[in-house]
């Protein structure tokens, strides 16, 4: 039986990075772990380069990296480092851990 691309109640989040700085890397590692201890199967991760697509940072006013945007579901939060701080993250993505 095939996955559906994504259900409604899928975590729909969106990792802004710049370029593969260490601090971004380990965003990346920090937060993917965590997705998948806490999240498996139910959410969308799009990691989007800044310095390769400068005009999305413009468009969702990113003031700092590497930042995380949870889109979905409501309301929409952002956090902002390499994602190290597990409660921090987990509270910021409205998981009880």
């Amino acid at each position: 039986m095939g996955k559906h691309p994504h259900s409604a109640d899928d975590y729909i989040l969106k990792l802004y990075v710049s370029g593969a700085s260490p601090n971004s890397l380990r965003a990346i590692d920090n937060l993917q772990h965590i997705l998948e201890t806490h999240l498996a199967g139910k959410y969308q991760l799009t990691i989007i380069d800044v310095r390769q697509d400068a005009a999305v940072a413009e468009q969702q006013q990113i003031i700092a990296l590497p930042m995380l945007i949870k889109a979905s579901p409501l309301p929409e939060r952002r956090l902002i480092g390499d994602m190290s701080d597990l409660r921090k993250v987990l509270n910021g993505l409205g998981i009880n851990g």
